[in-house]
């Protein structure tokens, strides 16, 4: 399996509250996952996987009201053999994907929107999802003779 597309379809951010504590979750979903013609390729097969990349801000006070969020929703389009064209197919009947392609998958998703996320998260005035590194100032030790 292969990568052989990734495409944006609609980007959303929302910040129409302010607060001071937060929880941050970050999710991906997979809605459609369908066999796709891409007549360049003979051999191989390709499918096309729909997602939903999410960042949700909740109050820490109440888990459950929804704050702020980014959303992301886009598309993969995979080069597969036929073999794991119909394992796809097989798998999302139960809406799951295979295994042993899941973890790849979401990696990548999780690559490609984070990057975006942060952006507007930045714009917005939003938390970042995920923490940037910070250098730190190290304490000189008093050597004695």
């Amino acid at each position: 399996m292969k990568v052989i597309g990734f495409n944006l379809e609609e980007i959303s951010a929302k910040k129409p509250n302010e607060f001071k504590r937060s929880n941050i979750s970050t999710d991906v979903t997979f809605n459609e996952v369908d066999k796709s013609k891409l007549d360049v390729l003979k051999d191989n097969e390709t499918i096309k996987a729909s997602f939903k990349f999410q960042v949700s801000y909740k109050d820490a006070d109440n888990k459950n009201e929804l704050k702020n969020e980014v959303t992301i929703t886009g598309s993969l389009l995979l080069m597969v053999t036929k073999d794991e064209s119909k394992e796809f197919i097989k798998a999302w009947k139960n809406k799951k994907l295979p295994e042993d392609k899941m973890l790849g998958l979401y990696n990548f998703i999780l690559r490609k929107c984070s990057v975006r996320a942060l952006q507007l998260e930045e714009e917005l005035g939003l938390q970042p999802h995920i923490p940037f590194p910070q250098v730190k100032a190290q304490q000189q030790s008093q050597k004695t003779n």
